[in-house]
């Protein structure tokens, strides 16, 4: 119980150096604001095919087989050939089982291969069976990896068992790179966003992602948001850069326009790039693809 008591008080005490009372209506209206001012601005073709360069091509799907993972692996390897003048997606994010495949056949140069990890989407699992899976994930050949934050222990108030289980997990990854799902539509307000997104620093994580797009509202504006705000005050406190990955709900061009000029409003022009801004989505590569092109594309 004692050494409880010392956990919950330290990690108390990383959350007081921030303002975590936020109020959802404020969010809101900054966001609207961002909406309305700057979206236009940044409607142009150099943005859209730079946010085509920061996706990351999603395929987790109960039915994915080896043949479907392959033939989309396929369709990045062969992008070059296709459309040499665009920079390629930023990577290939699949399931674990699919790791070393999609290791095995990847050709395409800078597109990194990102396996979720740790029960995703639950998080729900033995903390033993995560760091194994995630272990053999990295043995496969997985240069990033996705883990979903235990909802249910922030939401209970454990900080030191969110804190624990991620600290784990990101020591399994080693130094290959790892993004926390926060899962904000199960955290439902700005504060709770906000604690744990400042946690999920706190516990090493390299990236902050929004959704695991399994469960809705996935990526919101709002969200998005108030992630930004986090890894602004935890950059300007301790100097480490942390990167944002929106993901899930991403179902139109303007959809991204609005993310990105959320970032660049928020973050400036040091996070609009792809080791510090990603889209997890599949079906806006189609969409961007097309308006860069100015036809009808279903390329992948």
């Amino acid at each position: 119980m004692h050494n409880h008591e010392v956990g919950k008080s330290k990690y108390d005490a990383a959350l007081s150096l921030y303002n975590t009372t936020l109020n959802d209506e404020d969010v809101q209206a900054a966001v609207k604001s961002i909406i309305e001012n700057k979206v236009a601005e940044n409607n142009t073709l150099d943005v859209k095919k730079f946010l085509f360069s920061t996706i990351e091509l999603t395929s987790l799907h109960t039915e994915d087989t080896d043949e479907s993972i392959l033939a989309l692996t396929e369709k990045v390897n062969s992008f070059v050939e296709d459309y040499g003048e665009l920079t390629n997606v930023a990577t290939i994010c699949i399931y674990p089982r699919f790791t070393k495949l999609v290791h095995d056949s990847l050709e395409a140069d800078d597109v990194k291969l990102v396996t979720v990890c740790g029960d995703f989407p639950h998080s729900q699992t033995y903390l033993e069976v995560k760091v194994a899976e995630t272990a053999l994930c990295i043995q496969d050949g997985a240069d990033e990896i996705d883990i979903v934050l235990p909802v249910g222990k922030f939401l209970s108030n454990d900080y030191e068992g969110t804190c624990d289980e991620m600290e784990e997990l990101k020591a399994a990854c080693g130094t290959h790179r790892m993004k926390v799902i926060l899962e904000t539509g199960g955290l439902k307000t700005a504060s709770n966003i906000k604690k744990a997104s400042i946690l999920a620093m706190y516990s090493g994580t390299d990236f902050i992602k929004t959704s695991t797009g399994k469960q809705m509202p996935a990526s919101t504006p709002e969200a998005v948001y108030v992630m930004c705000q986090a890894i602004k005050e935890y950059y300007d406190k301790t100097g480490r850069k942390v990167g944002l990955k929106p993901a899930g709900g991403i179902n139109t061009v303007q959809d991204a326009l609005i993310l990105y000029s959320i970032v660049k409003e928020v973050l400036g022009a040091e996070w609009i790039n792809r080791d510090f801004f990603r889209l997890g989505t599949s079906r806006l590569a189609n969409l961007l693809l097309s308006e860069i092109v100015g036809k009808d594309v279903k390329y992948f």
